[in-house]
Formats: C-alpha cells, sequence, structure tokens
C-alpha cells in the first residue's frame, strides 16, 4: 500500500515541476500540513513527509519555504559537473562535449531577484519556524542546485562575469534555530551561497559536492555539537569554503577543500571544536584563519597546500591577502596546532610583497597555544616546472600537483608569534631561524637541524 506521507514532484496535481518545482513542492508541504494536524495521537501525529524529485531538469520561480519538521527531500543524483570550466571554454569547443550541464535530480534557480533584497529572498529552500520545539530533522539529500550563471557585481565589462561568484542566490538557507538537520549526497553549483545555516544543533552536513559557490557552508548565529565531514569543497576567491561564528563542538573531518577560496576554514568566535584529518589546499595565504578569540580548538593531522593558481582565466583573482598573514593566522587562545603537514610551493616572483619571506604560522593575538610537530615544507618552482604549465583547467592543476622534482627550497618563516602574543608554546616546527617570537614570553624548542649533531 503507497503511504499518504511519500510524494513524487512528476505526480502531484498542483503545478508543473518542470516549469516551477518550487509551487509544487510548496503545495506539498500545505498538503502535509492540512493532514498532519494532531501534535499527539497514541504517542504520534506528525510523521512528516518524503518528498521525491526523479532525475530531470526542474526550474525553480518560487521559493519553497519549510516549516514543518520531519520533511526529507531527495533525489537520484547530486548532478554536479563544472560550470566554470564550461563557461572559461570556447563556445566552438562546446559543441563537441557530450554534456554541457549539470544533471541528475537538479534544481535550476530561476528566482527573480531586485537591488536590495534580503539575503534570504535569493534563496532556493528557505527553512524558517518560530515557537517551541525547534524545527527539527528536515533532510535534503541527493539532488542538484544550481545557481545557473553569475553575474557582475560591479558593472565592469573588463571582467567575465561569470567568474565574478556573485549572483545573490542561496542554495539551502535556513534562519531559525534547528535541531538534527541532515545535508547529505548533495551538488551545490554556482551559487553565491550554497548552504547558509542559522543556530544549529546536531547538524550533519555529510558526503556533499558544494563547489564553484561564492561560499559554501556558512554557519551563522551560535550552535553546537555539528559535523562538517566527507565532502568536497570548493569557494570563490571572495568567499568562504567553510564558515562558523559562535559555535561549539564543531567537527570539521575527512574533507577535500579545493583552491580558490579567500579561506579553507574561517571560525569567529568558535570554542572547543575540532578540525582534523582533511585535505586543504589553496592559491593564497589565510588558509586557516581564527578570528575573535577562538579558544581551545583542536587542529591536527591534516595536510594544508599553498601553490600559485596555474589556470589563465583565473590568474587575475586573488583574496587580496600577502604573505605575511600566514597560511595559518590564529587570533584566539589555548588553540592546539599539532601534527600537520604544511606544504608551500611558490615561485618567488609571485610573493607579495616582493622580496619577503612568507609566513606559514602566525598567531597575532591570545596566549596558552600549543604549537607541536607540524612539519612544514617549503619549496620554490624552477622554470622547468613552471613550463608544465597547460590550457586545461583539470591538466594544469594536476600537474602543479604532481610536480615534485624541480623544486628548490623557499626561505619562509615557519612560525611567527606576535608581540601581543603570550605564554604560547611552540616545539619541534621550525628551528632558530624559522620561528620568529619573543622567547622571555613564549615556550620554544626548536626542530633539530643536522648541524647541531654535526662534528
Amino acid at each position: 500500500m503507497a503511504s499518504k506521507n511519500y510524494y513524487d514532484v512528476t505526480e502531484w496535481n498542483v503545478g508543473d515541476p518542470y516549469e516551477d518545482i518550487g509551487e509544487v513542492i510548496n503545495s506539498i508541504i500545505a498538503d502535509v500540513k492540512s493532514r498532519q494536524t494532531d501534535s499527539d495521537i497514541n504517542e504520534g501525529g506528525k510523521p512528516g513527509a518524503v518528498i521525491y524529485i526523479p532525475p530531470g531538469d526542474y526550474h525553480l520561480v518560487s521559493q519553497v519555504v519549510i516549516d514543518i519538521s520531519y520533511l526529507k527531500i531527495v533525489g537520484s543524483g547530486h548532478g554536479f559537473t563544472s560550470s566554470s570550466i564550461r563557461f572559461n571554454t570556447p563556445e566552438s569547443e562546446l559543441a563537441d562535449w557530450q554534456e554541457v550541464w549539470p544533471g541528475g535530480s537538479r534544481i535550476l534557480v530561476d528566482i527573480s531577484l531586485k537591488d536590495g533584497d534580503r539575503e534570504s529572498v535569493g534563496a532556493a529552500f528557505y527553512v524558517k519556524r518560530s515557537g517551541d520545539p525547534r524545527i527539527s530533522s528536515v533532510e535534503f539529500a541527493n539532488f542538484c542546485i544550481d545557481g545557473l550563471h553569475f553575474s557582475s557585481d560591479d558593472g565592469s565589462e573588463k571582467k567575465d562575469p561569470e567568474n565574478s561568484y556573485t549572483n545573490g542566490k542561496t542554495g539551502i538557507y535556513i534562519a531559525s534555530a534547528n535541531d538534527s538537520f541532515r545535508i547529505t549526497g548533495m551538488g551545490f553549483v554556482y551559487l553565491e551561497h550554497g548552504v547558509t545555516i542559522y543556530d544549529a544543533d546536531a547538524l550533519t552536513i555529510d558526503n556533499n559536492f558544494i563547489a564553484e559557490c561564492g561560499n559554501c557552508i556558512e554557519l551563522r548565529g551560535l550552535g553546537q555539537a555539528s559535523k562538517i565531514a566527507n565532502n568536497l569543497i570548493g569557494a570563490g576567491y571572495r568567499g568562504y569554503s567553510i564558515y562558523a561564528e559562535n559555535y561549539a563542538g564543531i567537527l570539521i573531518s575527512a574533507n577535500n577543500v579545493f583552491p580558490r577560496g579567500a579561506s579553507c576554514v574561517h571560525f569567529s568566535g568558535v570554542v572547543r571544536s575540532t578540525i582534523t584529518s582533511n585535505r586543504f589546499h589553496s592559491f593564497y595565504p589565510g588558509m586557516l584563519i581564527f578570528k575573535e578569540k577562538c579558544s581551545e580548538n583542536f587542529v591536527s593531522s591534516n595536510h594544508f597546500l599553498r601553490d600559485h593558481e596555474p589556470w589563465d582565466p583565473m590568474l587575475e583573482y586573488d583574496n587580496g591577502l600577502d604573505d605575511l598573514y600566514g597560511l595559518l593566522n590564529i587570533n584566539g587562545n589555548n588553540n592546539s596546532i599539532i601534527s600537520n603537514h604544511i606544504s608551500e610551493i611558490i615561485d618567488t616572483q609571485y610573493i607579495k610583497p616582493s622580496g619577503e619571506k612568507p609566513v606559514i604560522i602566525r598567531v597575532v593575538s591570545g596566549k596558552g597555544n600549543y604549537i607541536s610537530n607540524n612539519h612544514i615544507v617549503a619549496t620554490t618552482e624552477t622554470s622547468e616546472a613552471q613550463e608544465a604549465a597547460t590550457d586545461s583547467c583539470f591538466s594544469a592543476q594536476v600537474r602543479a600537483l604532481l610536480t615534485i622534482d624541480d623544486l628548490d627550497a623557499l626561505d619562509v618563516i615557519k612560525v611567527l608569534v606576535e608581540k601581543e602574543s603570550t605564554q604560547n608554546t611552540v616545539l619541534d616546527s621550525g628551528d632558530d631561524s624559522q620561528v620568529v617570537m619573543d622567547k622571555t614570553v613564549n615556550a620554544f624548542r626548536p626542530t633539530p637541524t643536522l648541524e647541531q649533531y654535526s662534528c
């Protein structure tokens, strides 16, 4: 017997999902609410529903508004493919492509926006409910949300608007306090904001492909006990790959974060959280940023790689930070940065300011930070390695990643502890010449060198 609480958008009797899936889903939610009115029948009463989106292209003109718990919206394929490569490929070559657009169960965000609209107006899915208890257990799984195009934010014709990472569109916007939400197996592409969530508790963002968005994951307001794990993530040069503010107990683990995001992880006022076993890649300084007294966070067993943008269409863009900022920029107290592998591969001609030593870990303010056993490898490309560049985005990046032979040592400051930061401990993360700090107010043990033991 078919369940009354299972809906297929292609079989619903209101609206056309191919023309406006937003109208269809809103009608389905209204039906669920009209049938599930009793909050307590036989220790139940409001089981919620599943809304299924089969593979296909569905335009979304009307924003979906979700104000019920226990709702799962699910498709049959995250459908991600690179729109950035598509828009930076000459039209004459596209005729030979086997596919051009993202696919799977794909929602095309066609919401019309006006100047001055609130950020939430551009969201494909808007979740908000007041009163008690908090809205709970809303799930998004296995479909693609595509913002379609970026647009110029300054009217400039000098830069390709498709590389601007701005269009006012958001994939999922959760505006009220929530509990046990899940976003899994999703694809997000060409949205200014992939996922924006306020006041989350026990949130799971797992196994998604969130890339070529202005910002990928933003946890705002305040929250706790959430996890961001096993995702493939990559923001634009002006936005966050992972951002959190005023949260405690976040677990960020086993993510592969691609380059071009202004930062890989940006914490503001985040405490007692864990960043472990991730692979972070960036073309700019400021890969990991702690602001506003981030405290007692644990950063361990991650691989950080910073190198130079190898793809011609994106060479003119960066995040505006220079190499004195630090790959890891720390403001706060009692944070542990332990046993990370950090690679910087950059030709000296790209270092800013010219002639300066790049900074790897910079402790700007705070006390009690513990920096230990980090393996920092800094090299510069030779001319032979640079000649391996190619016009293909994929080939250019892979060749750059695989380059290991034609590299020379690069002189860097591995750890810089500013005067405003005291009572820190730095162990085995650089030798005497590579660590800059006041050793009268901070503890230091240098990494052993061969010269120390030579006769």
